[in-house]
């Protein structure tokens, strides 16, 4: 393991809303809430005004209505969050060949393989200028951590949130690890920390001193002797350049086996729709929907299923995960289960009725022709036509965004990135004076990987310190004003 904090770990600032936010000015400093907007839907990104309410990623969106029913909700622009990724990502590859993407607004960066960093000085002032960078870019904010390890660098840039920089010094990790929860760790999700709740084991270092051989007993050998290793500091996993994804997939392990046939389809629902939010973050879809079914013998079948083309709808994916169910006998127990797509395609905004007729499609003509005669059938046409948040140019009121539509009305505020907030208009849903537009880019204009120019007052943003509750020498802190986490 290296001795100096020269692993960089990027995370954009509630990366979907902010990018919302930024180009509606009407909604800044307000709760924005973007994700899927119908009965099944679930948040992908809350601003940190929604998450005052307790709204966050995930989470129902009838959950999040009832906790910030005065929220704006809008449905997500997937083209534009993974084209402002692509400009981020391009400046962290100036800084290394070694970029490790995680998501769309996720990264690791090994900075001494870029010869940028070999101290914890030059680390810093390699976190300080990516950040002013992105700003200027992008017009959005990205917080940073830079540690001696992938584990503990994500661990800082967590700290850091939001719109701040944390740097893990050498030699304090233990002390800053210790009263941290096991969920910190790597690879403890809910159930691996329920069991370890359950063993009396609350912290990372409660791990430590209920030592390695009792770790292996709880979780396994190979679970058991990683987890002990991370609680110690121990990572010397390398950062790995992009590689592309040939799949996405989601699965759990239960500690105890699952017999009851009906529990077993809503798990394989909700690993669909885990599944969804994955493929969606990551600004991509797919072709074959793929089952995975671990029973009581420890047997292990997978099902999969080929769609006519690529999607990202999780009626689709949840509508093909549950007939590939149908196939498997979980008469025994199931101990784990997964959903996965493969087939994989850059996120495209595909026909939504086309995907839903599928099989159901029983007539001899194209398609496309009974998705149209379905089209013409819905009475919510409107709400498809005009998703929230997407947008649209007037030939007279200029461009504009969804607030909302219905009842075959559509309501349009007219404003753009770089004006003040706009006045709101409805109008009929089928007016010809309408149309759907592209998103505007959210600056005007803005530096290369090389720096320099930008937005007004992004070179004052200086790095923030670590919480107080921290040790001194886990300090975020090099010069400027500090900005505490909320």
């Amino acid at each position: 393991m290296r001795t100096a904090p020269t692993i960089l770990h990027l995370d954009m600032d509630a990366f979907f809303a902010s990018v919302e936010q930024a180009s509606k000015p009407s909604l800044r400093g307000k709760a924005v809430v973007v994700g899927g907007l119908g009965p099944r839907g679930v948040v992908a990104t809350a601003s940190y005004e929604a998450r005052v309410f307790g709204v966050h990623s995930a989470m129902p969106m009838g959950q999040a209505r009832r906790l910030a029913p005065n929220a704006a909700y809008l449905v997500p622009r997937f083209s534009l969050y993974k084209s402002i990724s692509e400009r981020v990502m391009e400046l962290l590859r100036a800084l290394s060949p070694l970029v490790e993407p995680l998501s769309l607004d996720e990264a690791f960066v090994d900075l001494e393989a870029g010869g940028v960093a070999w101290d914890e000085s030059s680390a810093r002032l390699a976190g300080v200028k990516l950040r002013a960078d992105i700003r200027a870019v992008t017009g959005l904010t990205g917080s940073v951590g830079l540690a001696a390890s992938k584990m503990l660098a994500k661990i800082a840039s967590e700290e850091a949130k939001p719109d701040g920089l944390v740097v893990i010094e050498p030699g304090t990790e233990r002390a800053m690890l210790g009263p941290m929860s096991v969920r910190t760790l790597p690879g403890v999700g809910p159930a691996t920390g329920d069991h370890l709740r359950r063993a009396g084991i609350t912290t990372v270092e409660e791990i430590v001193e209920a030592g390695e051989d009792e770790l292996v007993r709880l979780l396994g050998k190979a679970h058991g002797h990683g987890l002990y290793a991370m609680a110690l500091a121990r990572d010397d996993r390398p950062v790995v350049a992009e590689r592309e994804a040939k799949s996405v997939s989601v699965e759990d392990t239960y500690d105890v086996d699952i017999h009851d046939r009906t529990r077993v389809g809503l798990e394989v629902q909700r690993l669909a729709e885990r599944c969804v939010r994955r493929l969606r973050g990551a600004g991509l879809s797919g072709r074959t929907i793929v089952l995975k079914v671990r029973r009581y013998d420890f047997s292990t079948l997978t099902r999969s299923e080929t769609l006519r083309g690529p999607t990202d709808d999780p009626a689709v994916i949840r509508e093909a995960a549950a007939r590939l169910l149908d196939s498997v006998d979980t008469t025994g127990g199931v101990r784990l289960l997964g959903v996965g797509v493969s087939g994989l395609a850059d996120y495209t905004q595909e026909d939504l009725f086309a995907q839903a007729a599928g099989e159901r499609a029983v007539a001899e003509g194209p398609i496309e022709e009974h998705a149209v005669a379905a089209a013409e059938e819905q009475p919510s046409l409107a709400e498809r036509r005009w998703p929230a948040g997407h947008d649209v140019r007037h030939a007279e009121f200029g461009h504009g965004w969804v607030q909302g539509s219905g009842l075959g009305r559509v309501t349009v505020r007219f404003e753009t990135p770089d004006s003040e907030p706009g006045r709101v208009r409805t109008f009929r849903v089928d007016d010809p004076d309408l149309e759907a537009a592209d998103p505007l880019p959210l600056v005007l204009r803005g530096p290369g990987p090389d720096g320099g120019g930008g937005l007004p007052g992004a070179e004052s943003q200086a790095v923030s310190s670590v919480p107080a509750s921290l040790p001194k020498s886990w300090s975020g802190s090099g010069g400027g004003a500090a900005t505490s986490r909320p």
